[in-house]
């Protein structure tokens, strides 16, 4: 059935005295505009006619909507009769009967039987408007005319096409305001309307977070990626599209609100006001058919006054007043004949000179380039020239970047016959890329449309249809890939469909994975490790509550089961890590806080409050059972030790600040206590792994990598240092065997303790290396000038000399030695290599000994590393100096301070007596 107009007006109008004074004479006779607001029905109305005759021509405004046309007809007649001609694809069967085609490529005379022309408002239009206002003045069809636009254009045509049927069709449905609203409380199928790429992607982003995506629509996007996105609104898997004006122009959306986030466009001049016919324009997207719709302002818009609302309902616009006018009479003589031209003024009422257009200003360009002078000499070359001007400037770089290319098109076709193929290829070639982001992919998009556009042009191109192929295929690609990325970044399709079967008032149905994933009806909401639930990324809104409701129904089912899997679990299915966490089968179920006993740390579940009764005490016994076993385990000697019972007097007292401080003592701290033990306690003591080393007491035990990690985390947990530099630093040193470390002054001083090394400086030595230490000093200090053999390093009996196997087992230099020393309680005592040499001669045990074996325990270069005095007071306590030697210059000698240095006294004691009682 074929719809009919609604209602008809003849206009006519006494034009004698006008068409006697000027030659141009235009009739609207066979002519019918058909106007009104957006919602009439207009365009398939035109179809409708356009199938009624034998053959007809269309021009729509945009590609998008000659391809959408082209659908249209296609499955009407069958795609052998029709053909679809736009800038940039052609498709031609021989014997089609219909052409869909953009305004621009519609064929300047025609003999098909109908001809319509859509959004005829835009004649109007800065830009484009020159040609729109051609084909409505010229193109007539041999049967029917149609001219389809707004009502705004009623007196316009009527006085420049007298004799011209005036059809008006009202609006479907009706169209009302809906005052402000914040973007994220927009009803579901909104239109949010922007004029800047950014301001349309930073709304996208929000939508996204709040309401699961949005499909966007832009005029840079090419039409498959255009379609796509408006597919994707269509198809449900949004709710919502942000769009520039783009959604304006003929697009059948099915849109029930639209929200206008800004007012103010660049129309390709200035930044100006949108007018009440172009934001009603807009806003009449909204409603479809008989259903009613709405309009609004979203975002930093300021509501709209009481006298623009009535006008947008009411479809009360300012009419259009003029047509943009170029002529097309144009003269190819010359390139100053066409210029010449294309400055002539209308003379014809109603009409106004267009502003340059793309073309014009590359003809400008052109016209100042020496060499493209010389080649447009002919009415043929200078023809062709104009012809290459219409090149579209898709890229919108600069004009004269554009002009550049069409002069290097001009001069190939000029010169060559076609454009150079490698030059062509290589600009292909470099469009011919997927990777990237959107606005990367937007702008191969557009050079790709160029060579498309080029290889549509008859006579540009050696082998056009190869390059049509070519670039139609990138194209397609690189759409494809643009609207992946677009619905990547602005659409959450989880979110999307979950908000939508909420709406449905549906019951969601929950799973979970054995990895722990959560999926609530199919679609992937987060993640569960051990008893706690985590919300995917992006999962937000407040729409989610209900996916957590719906999550927490088979979270809870879960939670028990997995608490009484916990409960009778061994103990090698959990772990304790150096950050206090402790796992269960790898999962986080619980963490380590501190207590009023450094070995007693309080255990805090990791857990949702899902995990309740007694699933949850169940959990926390297991892990509280697991935490005290795997300490009594780790650090069983200090365990044994703090639980003691046969412990009396003075040992009862040592042992508890053993315990104290987690397994090592300075001697010199402790130093009465030691003196005052009698051989029996230190025996008990011993019998727990306690060890009385010369500058030390300790438990070898406990230096090792997995006690010492225990134990510098429960210290870490009591004195709240987890977050302290140094924690968990120096562990590594000691599972590596490393006897000395080089310090790091930031670090807090007890982990090096706590760690098994002692902080001497530059340099933290290993504390039963510092035993060892003693152990090689002990005989030197034992030795008496007279005795028979002189150990090496021996001096006086009251000093030393540094040895290399003390540096051997330090790990350390001989400039590191003496700080060594030093930190220990020695003092450097300097004597002259000529001193030091004198005096080992003379104190040589018989027989003599040469000078030079003296001096082979010194360097090649006569420097000796150190010398060391002690003076020993009765039975004074051992104290150990680093010496350091001066080169070939003088010796440095450390003496034993007299002050109590808290070395055990039979550590150092007259020839005879035992050495260091704890052998390493």
């Amino acid at each position: 059935m074929i719809a009919r107009p609604r209602r008809r007006v003849r206009t006519e109008l006494d034009w004698t005295s006008f068409l006697k004074s000027d030659p141009l004479t235009l009739s609207g006779r066979g002519v019918t505009a058909v106007l009104g607001p957006t919602n009439t029905g207009k365009t398939h109305y035109a179809i409708e006619r356009m199938v009624a005759h034998a053959s007809g021509v269309i021009g729509l405004p945009l590609r998008l909507l000659a391809r959408e046309v082209y659908g249209r007809l296609v499955d009407r007649v069958g795609a052998a009769s029709v053909a679809l001609v736009t800038g940039e694809e052609k498709i031609a069967p021989p014997n089609a009967r219909f052409s869909v085609c953009t305004v621009e490529a519609m064929p300047e005379e025609t003999k098909a039987a109908f001809v319509a022309i859509d959004e005829v408002q835009l004649a109007a239009d800065f830009e484009r408007g020159h040609v729109f206002t051609d084909r409505i003045l010229h193109l007539r069809g041999r049967e029917e005319t149609l001219l389809l636009g707004a009502a705004t254009m009623k007196p316009i045509l009527t006085q420049i096409l007298p004799g011209i049927e005036v059809v008006e069709r009202p609006r479907l449905s009706q169209l009302f305001y809906a005052g402000y609203k914040k973007i994220t409380r927009l009803p579901h199928r909104s239109a949010i309307v922007a004029f800047s790429a950014d301001e349309v992607y930073a709304i996208a982003e929000l939508v996204k977070r709040q309401r699961g995506g949005a499909a966007v629509v832009i005029g840079a996007l090419s039409p498959r990626t255009r379609n796509a996105q408006v597919a994707l609104y269509q198809a449900g898997d949004v709710d919502y599209i942000v769009a520039t004006d783009a959604i304006g122009m003929g697009l059948n959306l099915d849109v029930d609100h639209v929200a206008f986030a800004q007012d103010r466009k660049f129309d390709g001049f200035q930044y100006r006001n949108l007018n009440a016919g172009e934001l009603g324009q807009i806003a009449g997207r909204a409603g479809r058919h008989m259903r009613d719709g709405t309009f609004g302002v979203t975002g930093q818009t300021r509501p709209f006054d009481d006298e623009l609302v009535r006008r947008i309902e009411g479809h009360e616009f300012d009419n259009v007043k003029v047509m943009q006018w170029r002529s097309k009479a144009l003269d190819f003589s010359s390139i100053d004949a066409l210029r010449a031209c294309l400055d002539t003024a209308p003379r014809l009422p109603g009409l106004t000179k267009a502003l340059p257009a793309d073309d014009y200003q590359a003809l400008e360009h052109l016209a100042r380039y020496p060499d493209v002078l010389d080649l447009a000499t002919t009415r043929e070359r200078v023809e062709k020239l104009w012809e290459i001007c219409a090149l579209p400037d898709y890229r919108r770089i600069t004009s004269l970047q554009h002009s550049d290319l069409v002069a290097a098109i001009y001069r190939d076709v000029v010169r060559r016959g076609a454009v150079d193929e490698s030059f062509v290829a290589e600009q292909v070639r470099r469009a011919d890329r997927t990777d990237g982001e959107i606005d990367t992919l937007s702008a191969r998009i557009a050079q790709i449309r160029t060579w498309t556009y080029v290889s549509n042009r008859p006579g540009w191109l050696a082998d056009p249809a190869h390059w049509q192929e070519r670039t139609r295929e990138i194209e397609d690609r690189l759409s494809d890939a643009l609207h992946e990325r677009l619905t990547q970044r602005f659409v959450d399709r989880r979110t999307s469909v979950l908000m939508r079967r909420l709406r449905e008032n549906a019951m969601l149905e929950a799973e979970i994975s054995v990895n722990g994933d959560v999926f609530v009806e199919g679609h992937h909401v987060g993640q569960l490790s051990g008893f706690r639930f985590t919300l995917a990324p992006g999962a937000e809104g407040q729409d989610l509550k209900a996916v957590e409701n719906a999550a927490g129904k088979a979270l809870a089912l879960e939670f028990e089961a997995r608490a009484a899997r916990m409960h009778a679990a061994g103990n090698g299915d959990l772990a304790l890590t150096s950050e206090g966490i402790v796992r269960w089968l790898g999962e986080p179920v619980a963490r380590l806080t501190s207590s009023d006993h450094v070995m007693r740390p309080r255990v805090v579940l990791l857990a949702d409050e899902l995990l309740s009764g007694h699933a949850r005490e169940h959990v926390q016994a297991r892990a509280e059972r697991f935490v005290n076993h795997h300490i009594a385990t780790v650090l069983k000697p200090l365990d044994d030790l703090t639980r003691a019972e046969d412990l009396q007097g003075i040992a009862k007292g040592l042992a508890y600040q053993i315990a104290e401080n987690l397994g090592v003592l300075f001697r010199r701290d402790v130093a009465d206590d030691v003196k005052a033990l009698d051989q029996d306690g230190r025996a008990s003591l011993r019998k727990y792994g306690i060890r009385f080393g010369a500058y030390h007491v300790f438990m070898p035990a406990l230096l090792k990598p997995a006690p010492a990690e225990l134990i510098t985390l429960l210290w870490a947990l009591r004195n709240d240092a987890m977050d302290k530099p140094g924690y968990g630093d120096l562990i590594p040193a000691l599972a590596a065997g490393r006897t000395s470390i080089v310090t790091d002054q930031s670090f807090e001083r007890n982990f090096y303790r706590l760690a098994g090394f002692r902080f001497l400086g530059k340099r933290a030595v290993r504390i039963d290396i510092l035993e060892r230490l003693a152990d090689l000093i002990r005989p030197l200090l034992q030795w008496k000038p007279g005795s028979p053999t002189r150990p090496d390093g021996a001096y006086d009996g009251r000093r030393f000399i540094a040895t290399p196997a003390m540096l051997s087992i330090l790990g350390a230099t001989a400039d590191d030695i003496e700080e060594i020393l030093k930190g220990l309680g020695y003092r450097a005592d300097s004597v002259t290599a000529a001193e030091a040499a004198a005096h080992l001669t003379s104190t040589a045990p018989p027989p003599a000994v040469p000078e030079s074996a003296a001096e082979e325990s010194q360097p090649a270069t006569e420097s000796i590393d150190a010398t060391a005095e002690a003076e020993i007071e009765g039975r004074a306590e051992e104290a150990v100096q680093e010496v350091k030697a001066e080169a070939q210059v003088e010796v440095e000698a450390v003496e034993t301070a007299t002050e109590s240095t808290g070395v055990e006294t039979d550590a150092v004691a007259p020839a005879g007596t035992p050495a260091i009682e704890e052998q390493p």
